[in-house]
């Protein structure tokens, strides 16, 4: 083929995909880093948008990376530092993030890479093991009043949502929030094990990474963080159990930095793409996620607003 056929070929290709032509060039070979070790939520994110890219023909083809520690801060630097200026990489990213970030300090901020888009809003459910002598939220908080040290929260690391909302609890039950006895894992699945296992006395993370355990009949839940409950969650809230706490979570996709702005441009046209494909609305009903797409400057004050937001609700229950 000629190379002026070709070419108009390809710009044939790019109008009738929506996409400006750089975009399909950036998009065909993308790099994923998943901020947590496998199994958890980041990682169930990454891997179902991944998918939902290729199905969507907005990548060719999508490696994974997973790098587990200090609530996505260890992932984050290593997206940071290796990643400068490349238009083929995204990380995973979310409220947790934020809250890691506010306790942790990392030496890297979300600020060296460059927001793209919230993709989906999820709320913290709490678990106990099968064989817990607990049998509902009260009977935690109750033996948390006697002897904080001696309920176990389990989940992700120090910062996540589900450890504020410990926190949180603890402080509207009347509990020093910094006797809270909170064990950090680095990812989901060290967490679910370690709930199975008995070695903690409550998890805590989104319904998605617990659902099957508790549809086996592994895991009880006995509250959702949520403000009503969630049409197919069969789970209590917080709140009608007299316990005034709601804190939700989301997640999102950050690209590095120092790209352009036809590049950040072309690539949340193609994570747009991703989300309205079938994949993805596969990926969203199966996990009971919400959408909640946001992009652009929208998604940039999103951000800065629940770090503030989260500094404030941290700081209350002690955590900072």
């Amino acid at each position: 083929m000629r190379r002026d056929h070709f070419l108009k070929s390809l710009a044939a290709l790019a109008a009738a995909s929506g996409l400006p032509l750089h975009a399909l060039a950036s998009g065909a070979n993308l790099k994923m880093m998943i901020p947590a070790n496998p199994g958890g939520g980041w990682d169930l994110t990454g891997r179902a948008f991944g998918k939902a890219l290729q199905d969507a023909g907005a990548a060719a083809t999508v490696a994974y990376e997973n790098k587990g520690g200090a609530a996505g801060a260890l992932g984050l630097a290593q997206f940071v530092n290796a990643n400068k200026g490349d238009p083929n990489a995204l990380l995973v990213m979310g409220a947790v993030m934020l809250g890691g970030i506010i306790t942790g300090k990392p030496p890297v901020s979300l600020s060296q890479a460059t927001p793209i888009a919230r993709l989906t809003s999820e709320y913290n459910v709490f678990v106990l093991p099968a064989d817990s002598p607990f049998k509902t939220m009260n009977d935690v908080v109750e033996q948390m009043k006697r002897d904080p040290g001696s309920v176990k929260w389990g989940g992700g690391s120090r910062g996540a949502t589900e450890h504020i909302a410990a926190a949180m609890i603890a402080r509207a039950v009347g509990v020093d929030a910094a006797k809270v006895n909170y064990v950090p894992f680095r990812g989901g699945g060290e967490a679910i094990a370690a709930i199975l296992g008995g070695n903690v006395s409550i998890g805590g993370s989104g319904f998605s990474e617990f659902q099957p355990y508790i549809q086996a009949g592994k895991m009880r839940a006995i509250g959702i963080t949520a403000d009503t409950r969630i049409k197919g969650i069969d789970v209590p809230t917080l709140k009608e159990q007299g316990i005034p706490v709601v804190i939700g979570n989301w997640r999102g996709v950050y690209a590095p930095g120092g790209i352009t702005p036809e590049q950040r441009k072309a690539i949340t046209d193609m994570v747009v793409r991703a989300t309205r494909s079938r994949a993805w609305a596969e990926a969203l009903e199966k996990n009971g996620w919400t959408p909640a797409f946001l992009a652009g400057e929208a998604f940039e004050k999103f951000v800065d607003d629940e770090f503030a937001s989260l500094r404030a609700i941290m700081a209350k229950a002690g955590m900072v």
